[in-house]
């Protein structure tokens, strides 16, 4: 029997390990995937859980109801991947042989990165809530905390959903004002960045909604600590901003293991270099690389994670028969934004074209507006946890193109 494996059991590698099996002969391949955790988190419901729109028990199932039958699953944390040999250690001493191997070890939040920020205001006054300890323990401390100054900060711009930290801070602007205490609430968005977001158009419907809302955006500030006794972000130019609650998008690091196993990138958080559009590891041809385990310049987001897995599936096939790449990644992302009071906006883009207005996904119908806040935008953001859980984890194929189309998309003539 020729072997797959695969790493990580999120939403990238149980995407790939429904394909796969679908895809391949059970009599030839066998296919294992590897994950430390038994219970799978619907990440995207960890912004909800703070304003109360989610409950933490929504977004914990266990990941055995994904893996697909005639895939092996085991519960183990991974010690080391040693390409050369085409073999992966486990921490209880099991040698995994592959021929093929797709890594899908994800990223996590390291806050210990940045000075003072893991300190003795964690998880008392300092809070994150990309971790469901973090979510959790925040929405606790917002059912009694009586306002005084609301400090969102990105300590680095390379982050799993980059647009989160805005949909909380737009979330966080319209729980205070139902609460009735938004007068009484200070709200600064502090980012390395020089404006709301990455892209022209987008950062400029965003910026302008920060500013209806009047939420404070402090631009190009890159924090080198926190003064935990001052409850002050200091950043590497000096620059202070006082707070009385922090929430923090701690610096983004991919898993250990890539650490350990001397695959990371050349800028040390553990990102695995992987060709942009075939998803082949530029270093091992039987090494495949998906989700936010790659350094490929798209977005950390599950709707990347869900396009490139379509394209990965075509790739291995090819790869196994011996032909040429012909499916290529193209960067796409879609993305809800949350802006509160029950109404969202939608950003459709890739490698080289920005969000653009429009509709989507069907051009004349939508029934999804392209950078315009509407309530069947909110909707379809709370559709996504059922789509998700029951066609996005399960390999199903979803009515979106993989390849960003430019159909209902609006686009201005120079």
């Amino acid at each position: 029997m020729k072997k797959i494996l695969i790493l990580g059991a999120g939403t990238a590698g149980t995407m790939m390990a429904n394909k796969l099996r679908r895809s391949l002969n059970k009599d030839v391949w066998e296919i294992t995937i590897v994950d430390k955790d038994e219970n799978h988190y619907y990440q995207p419901g960890f912004l909800f859980i703070p304003f109360g729109v989610y409950q933490p028990e929504e977004v914990i199932r266990p990941k055995k109801e994904f893996i697909p039958k005639g895939v092996t699953f085991i519960v183990d944390r991974i010690e080391k991947i040693e390409p050369e040999q085409n073999r992966v250690l486990l921490a209880n001493d099991t040698v995994l042989l592959y021929d093929i191997l797709v890594v899908a070890t994800g990223t996590v939040p390291v806050p210990e990165e940045t000075e003072g920020l893991k300190g003795k205001l964690w998880y008392k006054d300092i809070f994150d809530f990309y971790t469901f300890e973090g979510t959790t323990r925040l929405a606790k401390k917002l059912e009694t905390w009586e306002g005084g100054k609301l400090v969102i900060n990105l300590a680095e711009t390379l982050i799993k959903c980059p647009v989160a930290p805005l949909e909380f801070t737009f979330l966080a602007d319209a729980y205070f004002t139902e609460r009735g205490m938004r007068d009484k609430v200070e709200i600064s968005y502090v980012t390395p960045l020089s404006g709301a977001f990455t892209k022209p158009k987008a950062t400029a419907m965003l910026s302008k909604l920060l500013d209806e809302k009047k939420i404070n955006v402090i631009p190009d500030f890159y924090l080198q600590m926190v003064d935990n006794q001052r409850k002050m972000l200091i950043s590497y130019d000096g620059k202070e901003v006082p707070f009385d609650l922090l929430v923090s998008i701690p610096v983004n690091k991919g898993d250990e293991v890539i650490e350990a196993s001397n695959l990371g990138d050349e800028d040390g958080l553990n990102f695995v270099p992987t060709d942009k559009h075939s998803l082949q590891s530029k270093k091992y041809e039987n090494m495949f690389v998906i989700g936010d385990a790659t350094n490929v310049p798209a977005s950390k987001a599950g709707s990347v994670a869900h396009f490139e897995a379509e394209i990965l599936t075509e790739n291995i096939l090819s790869y196994i028969i011996k032909e040429p790449f012909r499916a290529k990644f193209d960067g796409h992302s879609n993305c809800f934004i949350e802006t509160g009071h029950g109404k969202a906006t939608l950003i459709d883009f890739n490698y080289d074209t920005e969000p653009l207005p429009g509709k989507f996904p069907f051009a004349k119908v939508g029934p999804m507006d392209l950078l315009k806040v509407t309530r069947a935008n909110h909707f379809g953001k709370l559709a996504f946890k059922w789509v998700y859980w029951h066609m996005l984890l399960t390999g199903k194929k979803l009515p979106v193109s993989t390849n960003m189309s430019m159909s209902g998309k609006l686009v201005e003539a120079d």
